[in-house]
């Protein structure tokens, strides 16, 4: 049976998480603090604890305009550090440009192909593509429109994923971060959120997560 970690930034995503999947023996969540600092120093410690076979980044998080809409699930086949690089006066220089390394890991394909099945059968719209991971999250609509330019199939953005995949390919094990869609990024306006449907999806993503791998 494979063995999981779930990597989730705060309390009520680990919570909301845990009440999808029920009480399971091959299936750990833990908290990564939010960041990619903290989620992929967090992420290291916890897999010195077990002997694991795939580490999940999961939690709620910001979608792109007209590329998901606020209730949806994302399932990442990339992982982008979105903010890893360098400026240049013409342009954004990825890391991967300057020689120093990657600002991407692919998700493992198999198991988002298993998953984005799984939770269409279980009644959620579900999208696939880029999820890009940012220390500071989106606040305008330009920032939005840049970053929709420069990831032409960004679905999703969050603060975690880079860091959590980053620790497991350090032990080569399998990622894929799952992310359900509170509100639409661009201009920030709390009261177009919906953090409570968006953690219930994240409960149902739990439920998805238990039935596929246990």
């Amino acid at each position: 049976m494979v063995k999981i970690l779930i990597m989730t930034a705060v309390e009520a995503e680990k919570e909301a998480v845990e009440r999808g999947i029920g009480e399971v023996q091959n299936i750990n969540v833990a908290l990564s603090g939010v960041g990619p600092a903290q989620a992929a120093a967090r992420t290291a410690f916890a897999l010195t604890k077990d002997d694991y076979d795939m580490v999940i980044s999961a939690g709620i998080a910001g979608g792109f305009k007209n590329r998901a809409e606020v209730g949806d699930v994302v399932i990442g086949e990339r992982l982008i550090a979105a903010d890893l690089g360098a400026e240049s006066s013409e342009s954004f220089l990825p890391i991967d440009e300057l020689g120093f390394g990657s600002n991407e890991i692919a998700a493992d394909a198999s198991s988002t192909q298993q998953m984005s099945a799984r939770l269409r059968e279980n009644g959620q719209k579900v999208r696939s593509g880029t999820i890009v991971t940012l220390s500071t999250v989106t606040g305008t609509e330009d920032t939005a429109a840049m970053l929709m330019q420069r990831f032409t199939d960004a679905r999703a953005e969050a603060m975690e994923g880079f860091g959590v995949a980053t620790a497991a390919a350090e032990k080569n094990l399998s990622v894929l971060e799952i992310r359900t869609i509170s509100n639409l990024i661009g201009l920030r306006n709390k009261e177009n959120w919906n953090i409570k449907e968006a953690l219930a999806t994240l409960e149902n993503t739990g439920v998805a997560i238990k039935e596929l791998f246990t």
